[in-house]
């Protein structure tokens, strides 16, 4: 299971915002916020592209995966 919880937070916090803020920029519940960053509950994939898209990163980079060949 691939979890991204830490990566979540570590980015909300690099832009010093509160679960809440950033719930409502992504227009999601604070509640499913705080289950993606305790990897209690995945995001889906429109969700993801929304998160992705507000840092300005790929997915690859919200996976921390490596994009070199």
């Amino acid at each position: 299971m691939l979890l991204i919880g830490k990566k979540l937070k570590e980015l909300r916090n690099s832009e010093k915002l509160t679960q809440k803020q950033l719930a409502e920029a992504l227009n999601i519940r604070r509640e499913n916020y705080t289950r993606y960053e305790n990897d209690k509950v995945r995001p889906d994939y429109e969700t993801l592209i929304v998160i992705a898209d507000f840092y300005n990163i790929t997915l690859d980079e919200l996976f921390d995966r490596d994009n070199k060949i």
